[in-house]
């Protein structure tokens, strides 16, 4: 199985969860759970996934706060034996974050700037004046340097990331549609092929995927893109 690919499994609840993994079976091997569904059994689901399924699960949480709360949290992630956590790129998040994580296995992954933001929003948001693929870069820098295992960013700035990062850090880039879907709510966007040609090293598809009326044959359709 090809586990470049990441299933942003965003339905519902752990009921709508588990009748999605019996639809994809072994199609998919590698799991997104994000924290829209963190109130509706999210972490059963990926305890069940990772240890009766024999799935990879990526806890996408975007854990920010103070330094003692995010490491506190982490600790608590890990004993799941998960295998990605993200948290935003702040540095001392990050920091928090690697002191949490301890000695399992878990990948602590930094939130770069979220694929569904451009420009008018961060100065929406009061974050400083810049191109906004050089601000994706610097924060990815100090994440890096602040002990992340990877960062989340959108496959428009993944080559400029790829050139400095480390080597052995992970570029997870979400906002990837096949061509011809739907862009829902992100802006930087690009197609899996070229998101992975630009060097990433995981893409997160969700919506062409679980919201399609068979969600295996579309998950097969975009892993033969890749292949």
């Amino acid at each position: 199985m090809d586990d470049r690919l990441i299933l942003a499994c965003d339905v519902e609840n752990v009921v709508q969860g588990l009748a999605l993994a019996d639809r994809l079976g072994d199609t998919v091997s590698f799991w997104k759970i994000g924290l829209g569904m963190l109130t509706g059994g999210g972490l059963a689901l990926a305890n069940e996934l990772k240890h009766e399924r024999g799935k990879r699960v990526f806890l996408d949480m975007k854990l920010f706060d103070i330094g003692a709360t995010v490491e506190k949290a982490v600790r608590g992630f890990a004993q799941y034996d998960l295998d990605f956590l993200t948290v935003h790129g702040d540095p001392q998040v990050v920091r928090a974050a690697v002191e949490g994580r301890g000695g399992s296995g878990m990948k602590i992954l930094a939130v770069t700037v979220l694929t569904s933001l451009d420009r008018a929003d961060l100065d929406a948001n009061l974050i400083r004046p810049g191109d906004l693929a050089e601000i994706t870069l610097d924060r990815a820098a100090r994440a890096f340097a602040a002990g992340a295992d990877g960062v989340i960013a959108s496959p428009q700035e993944a080559a400029a990331i790829r050139a400095i990062a480390p080597a052995g850090r992970l570029i997870v880039t979400p906002g990837v549609r096949p061509a011809g879907a739907a862009t829902g709510d992100q802006k930087r966007i690009a197609t899996p092929r070229a998101a992975l040609q630009a060097g990433a090293d995981h893409i997160v598809v969700g919506r062409p995927i679980w919201a399609a009326d068979d969600p295996a044959a579309a998950a097969r359709a975009l892993l033969a893109e890749i292949a």
